[in-house]
Parts: structure tokens; C-alpha cells; sequence
């Protein structure tokens, strides 16, 4: 069996909105009952660091039950196994998916250090797919990159299933493997008077190559509003299409914060309304045009795709109307 038997239905979920990604404990029925009912895009209950080794095994089964019997009001529904490295990696797959595959969306796999790791799971779900009748392919698969390794290969990594669908941003362990200095997570180390993380993070970006998502990873000062807003900040501006959180309090930063103003919003649906008018026979088949004081191309109509996609996404509604100019 190859990843060929990988549909390319896997890509279907790939532009899911993904703005504010909810952590949560997998062993904390109150957490996870909590969780149903905040205004995150994604959440993911959680299996892995979240889970002390004693429970991982319980907890499976209660993220089986929340996931079939829980009101997840259209969120993105995602499970953090354990990764490769350890034994709990293959029954944490089965177990959640032969119990609840129909109710999930994705799974995280957290340490992602080459793209094997990724095909391992592509191709133990594509046999529990098959074996319980669910559609092959569907379930899609996030990759955290975690150590200096994995961004060496992250090329590759993305390329490796088309259930891929997010790049995420793991920073403490990231962190620890290339010794940074310094114990805050997602701040920047003493003595360094640039931005630490932008090598990390532009290269996490270049898996747009491959139709994915970025997702920049948490901030554990859960009290410092300031300093997760200016982290966020960050990553959207360089493109990142949302961010990680732990605690409640940050879920309308994330969402503000990932989303377009409503400015840019209609902005860049007149830009897509414009381009095809003046690119059709009435407009006289153009390859570029003005709008207003702008003029607009092809490349323009790239990056307004970008941002009223995201804007959709956030659910958006346009306030202007594109008006073809009078001959």
C-alpha cells in the first residue's frame, strides 16, 4: 500500500479557517465540555504534552465520547496523538479514529522530524479508513515542526501526504533544540536585538509551495495580553493564517488579530470583481486596469485572492458593490 490510496478529497479541508487553534487537556471532561462552547475556529484535545503518561490511555476514550456526543458547533475538530517516537503513537491513531473517525476532522502530529513520520500516518489511516468503511482520505493530518531536524526537512514533510493540511510552529521544543536562551516561551532571548523566530518562521511559510496552512504555535504567558497580541501580530503579518491558544482570554485576539480589517475585506473583492470585468469581452478583454487611483494586474488579483479568501473564511459580509465604469 502506497499514499496513492490517499484520495485527493484530503485537501478539501485545507482552507478550514483556522485563525484561533484551542488547545485542550484530552483528559478533562469539564475542559472539554468548556471548550464546546467558545468562539475558537479549531480545537484540538489534546493526547500528548497535555496528558500525564497515566492517563493517556483513559483519556482516549474520553475524547472518543466528547467527540461523538459533544456539540462542537461547527469547529474544526482535531486530535494531538503522541508522537512517533513512543509507544503510544499507533493505539492513540486506532482508538480515536475506529471510535470516532466519522466526528473528526484532522489529527496533529506533534515532533514531525521527516516526511516518513507523516506517511506512517497516512498510511495507518487509510487502513482503519478501509477497515471501517469510512471515506479514504477525508481525515486530514497537521504536522508540528518541533526541532532543528524537522525544519531541515520541512520540504519535504509537506510534500509527503495530501491529507496534509497546516504547518504548525512548535516553539519550546524548538526552542530547546537549538539551546536558545531563554526560559519564555515564545518571547525573545536576552541579547539578541533582532526577531529570533523570522528564519523559523519564513521557512515554515515557504510550505505554501504545497497549498498548506501556517499555524504559529502558543504563548504560555497566558496573562500577558500585550505580549500574545504582539506575537500574533508577528505572524500575521508575515503571513501566518492563525495562532495557537490555551486560555480563553486569547481566542478574540487570535481571531482579530488573523482576520482582514473590513476595509481590506471589501477592498480586495472589488479587486477580484474589477480584474474579471476588465479581462472579459465587455471590458474590453485587458490585462489590467484602474480602480479608482489603483491600477490593478494579475498580480493583483494574486494577493486580493489571499486576503477575501481569509476574510470569507472569518465570515465577513461585503459592504461594497464593484460598478462597471460607463463607457
Amino acid at each position: 500500500m502506497t499514499t496513492a490510496t490517499t484520495t485527493p478529497a484530503a485537501a478539501t479541508g485545507r482552507l478550514r479557517p483556522r485563525r484561533s487553534c484551542l488547545a485542550v487537556p484530552g483528559s478533562s471532561p469539564r475542559f472539554l465540555e468548556k471548550a464546546q462552547g467558545l468562539p475558537a475556529d479549531q480545537v484540538f484535545l489534546d493526547l500528548e504534552d497535555a496528558c500525564a503518561p497515566l492517563v493517556k490511555e483513559s483519556a482516549r476514550h474520553v475524547i472518543v465520547d466528547v467527540l461523538n456526543h459533544g456539540d462542537w458547533g461547527g469547529k474544526t475538530r482535531v486530535v494531538r496523538v503522541n508522537d512517533w517516537t513512543t509507544h503510544w503513537t499507533y493505539r492513540d491513531v486506532i482508538t480515536v479514529v475506529e471510535g470516532a473517525g466519522p466526528s473528526l476532522d484532522c489529527l496533529m502530529l506533534p515532533k514531525v522530524q521527516d516526511a516518513g513520520q507523516v506517511t506512517a500516518l497516512d498510511l495507518l489511516l487509510t487502513q482503519i479508513e478501509k477497515t471501517m468503511g469510512l471515506p479514504v482520505g477525508r481525515i486530514g493530518i497537521e504536522a508540528q515542526i518541533e526541532n532543528a531536524r524537522g525544519l531541515l526537512n520541512v520540504d519535504a514533510i509537506a510534500a509527503a501526504s495530501p491529507r496534509l493540511e497546516t504547518i504548525i510552529f512548535g516553539p519550546a521544543d524548538f526552542m530547546a533544540s537549538i539551546n536558545m536562551k531563554s526560559l519564555v516561551v515564545g518571547e525573545q532571548p536576552p541579547g539578541y536585538p533582532a526577531d529570533s523566530y523570522h528564519y523559523i518562521l519564513m521557512r515554515i511559510l515557504i510550505a505554501r509551495a504545497h497549498d498548506l496552512q501556517a499555524i504559529d504555535g502558543p504563548y504560555l504567558q497566558i496573562r500577558n495580553a500585550d505580549g500574545y497580541r504582539a506575537v500574533a501580530r508577528r505572524a500575521a503579518a508575515l503571513g501566518f493564517d492563525g495562532k495557537w491558544v490555551l486560555h480563553p482570554d486569547q481566542i478574540a485576539a487570535a481571531n482579530e488579530i488573523f482576520s482582514p480589517s473590513q476595509e481590506d475585506y471589501d477592498h480586495a473583492e472589488l479587486i477580484l470583481d474589477a480584474y474579471d470585468w476588465c479581462t472579459s469581452q465587455a471590458g474590453g478583454a485587458k490585462g489590467s486596469a484602474m480602480l479608482g487611483e489603483e491600477m490593478i494586474d494579475e498580480a493583483s488579483r494574486k494577493m486580493a485572492l489571499v486576503i477575501a479568501a481569509k476574510g470569507r473564511a472569518a465570515g465577513l459580509q461585503r459592504t461594497s458593490k464593484f460598478e462597471a465604469p460607463q463607457a
